[in-house]
């Protein structure tokens, strides 16, 4: 048998168990998505709804501080 078998078959339970499991794997975790942020955190956050509030996509010669989301997109699925 391999040691440490069946250990990934418990569940987490509670967050913080998966949060210092994913510290441990300099892992980014919790992910949050950019609308969910707030103006300061993110080019998509704020607003009174989820929505990106500006295009999705961005020119590639875009300040670092706003090349978020589809850069330099030839193509998206608005259509």
């Amino acid at each position: 048998m391999v040691a440490g078998g069946g250990r990934l078959d418990k569940p987490f339970v509670k967050a913080g168990k998966k949060f210092h499991k994913m510290h441990s794997r300099a892992a980014k975790y919790p992910r949050v998505r950019g609308v969910a942020m707030n103006v300061v955190d993110h080019p998509f956050g704020g607003g009174g709804w989820q929505h990106p509030g500006r295009p999705k996509t961005v020119s590639r010669n875009a300040p670092p501080g706003r090349k978020v989301g589809s850069i330099a997109a030839r193509r998206t699925g608005k259509r």
